[in-house]
């Protein structure tokens, strides 16, 4: 069973920090990219960043560009989302999602439960 599970979200002020991590199991991990997406109320749904299945493809959402890092721990199978300089306009429920081999590929299959990242002012 694949399963992909988001951990890290918290309350953090403005001009904070926060690591997120999405843990997986269930598919070989190093064949497949991670992807992390935001969704705010009223908002649609963002993609902020993507880490293929090697270290040299990736993506970042210009909204994110130079704050946000994403890398990856083969030997955790785990994803982690740093996130530095949070601003109000970055509180989302984040999600990990995977199923897609390369970042340009936007059919992911398997979705975490989400972890809410709310930023004050």
């Amino acid at each position: 069973e694949v399963q992909l599970v988001e951990s890290g979200g918290a309350l953090v002020q403005a001009g904070g920090s926060l690591t997120l991590s999405c843990r997986t199991s269930g598919f070989i991990f190093d064949d497949y990219a991670i992807g992390w997406f935001r969704e705010a109320p009223g908002k649609e749904r963002e993609q902020v960043s993507c880490i293929g299945s090697d270290h040299y493809d990736m993506f970042s959402a210009d909204s994110v560009k130079g704050r946000f890092t994403i890398s990856k721990d083969s030997a955790k199978n785990t994803v982690y989302l740093q996130m530095n300089s949070l601003k109000p306009d970055d509180t989302a429920v984040y999600y990990c999602a995977s199923g897609v081999v390369d970042c340009d590929e936007y059919e992911y299959i398997y979705w975490g439960q989400g972890t809410q990242v709310t930023v004050s002012s």
